[in-house]
């Protein structure tokens, strides 16, 4: 027992001496200059030292951007990502509204949420959109916790307008199916008038049917990240289909097809798909052409890309539309997609069908000279499944001048 009892005495001394060993420390450090509670000493980045013990290594393990100010707002300790955000710069919160939460947080000791939008920097007009949770910490400190939200409210937006556009485009082919059934009921005795509206309904009722089904396959594209079993494919033989699914359409608008010669190329993917993006450029091609006109398809290898170009001379795309004509129900000529037939989506699918074989879809255009639209993807001579060569260093739109040439567009 009296020896247990000489171990703890012996024990309790050390721990006694470690003590004033450590206060000893602290005091010539500060008598110094090198105050714990000031900026580290390797490059000024505030410290910190001074914070209840732990708090560094909890702080750490937050996905949020994590800032902490003492009484005099100076930045403690702060994470990558609230520099990287702009938040934090030269030892202080930047934002106005952050410092009022702060403020406020530091005078009655309640804890402050806010959906903020923040600019990210003192130039430029890139803004974000964070959710800030502001609270006390300790006596002395203050604790922001910062999450980017601006991708959720970009998708967010997307969706909402995505389901506004839908509503709206729906609208009118059922709007007009119930007028067309209207007047049918009304001139049923006369033979020729019920022919005409029949026509048109059955006109509406096509393009319905093809809004809805572009919409279905709109959205599966998007659930998709990636085509899940790619198989080898015949580039040729995907043309070939596209083309013959185009010809009525081709012919009922005097609109000659013309093919270049096989390619012997080879895709992995989904055939079915690229089928679907091929027919909607070929489509396209036809719809904003006039009678008499070509449009032309070619297939070629480049820069271990298989390239599919479809070249019309229809009307041209202004250059500051350019930028726009992939989006979900954007059209340069409502009237004229109205009046043939156009969802709005076809491009916006080939841009997806791209994106899910690793590849992407470029154009080139001049109003009254006509557009190339050109669907690049990964060779298989190239590599793997699911393999992204680097893409061509040349300007897009030359490259696919050549392949306009060689159709004669």
């Amino acid at each position: 027992m009296e020896a247990i009892v000489a171990e703890l005495a012996a024990l309790g001394l050390g721990v006694l001496v470690g003590a004033a060993v450590v206060a000893g420390v602290v005091v010539l450090s500060r008598r110094a200059g090198g105050s714990t509670d000031g900026a580290d000493a390797d490059g000024g980045q505030p410290g910190s030292a001074g914070l209840p013990p732990g708090t560094v290594e909890v702080l750490a393990v937050l996905p949020s951007a994590v800032i902490v100010v003492d009484e005099t707002d100076v930045v403690r300790t702060a994470s990558p990502a609230a520099y990287a955000y702009g938040i934090v710069r030269d030892g202080h919160v930047v934002h106005d509204r952050l410092t009022a939460m702060v403020d406020e947080v530091r005078a009655d000791r309640r804890i402050r949420e806010a959906e903020l939008e923040l600019r990210r920097g003192p130039l430029g007009r890139e803004v974000l959109v964070v959710h800030a949770r502001v609270a006390p910490l300790a006596d002395r400190y203050v604790l922001l916790l910062v999450s980017d939200n601006t991708e959720a409210r970009r998708v967010e937006e997307i969706r909402r307008d995505f389901v506004a556009n839908v509503s709206h485009e729906l609208k009118t082919p059922v709007g007009a199916i119930a007028l067309l059934a209207e007047a049918i009921a009304d001139n049923a005795e006369d033979a020729d008038a019920v022919r005409r509206f029949a026509v048109r309904m059955g006109r509406e009722s096509g393009r319905l049917t093809s809004l809805v089904q572009d919409i279905i396959d709109l959205s599966r594209l998007q659930a998709a990240a990636s085509v899940r079993e790619p198989v080898p494919v015949d580039v040729d033989a995907v043309v070939a289909e596209a083309v013959d699914r185009s010809r009525l359409t081709a012919e009922a608008r005097e609109v000659s097809i013309d093919v270049g010669p096989a390619a012997g190329a080879t895709v992995y993917g989904d055939h079915d798909l690229l089928v679907t993006a091929v027919r909607n450029l070929v489509d396209n091609a036809i719809r904003y052409s006039e009678p008499g006109t070509r449009v032309g398809i070619g297939v070629r290898h480049q820069h271990g890309l298989v390239e599919v170009a479809v070249a019309d001379q229809g009307i041209g795309i202004p250059e500051g539309e350019l930028d726009r004509v992939f989006e979900r129900f954007y059209r340069i000529d409502p009237a004229r997609s109205r009046a043939t037939g156009g969802t709005g989506l076809g491009l916006s699918i080939v841009k997806h069908v791209a994106a899910n074989h690793g590849g992407d879809v470029t154009v080139w255009s001049r109003p009254g000279h006509g557009s190339t639209f050109t669907l690049r993807l990964p060779d298989a001579a190239t590599g793997a499944p699911g393999g992204r060569p680097d893409p061509p260093s040349h300007d897009t739109g030359r490259a696919d001048r050549p392949a306009r040439a060689r159709q004669g567009v």
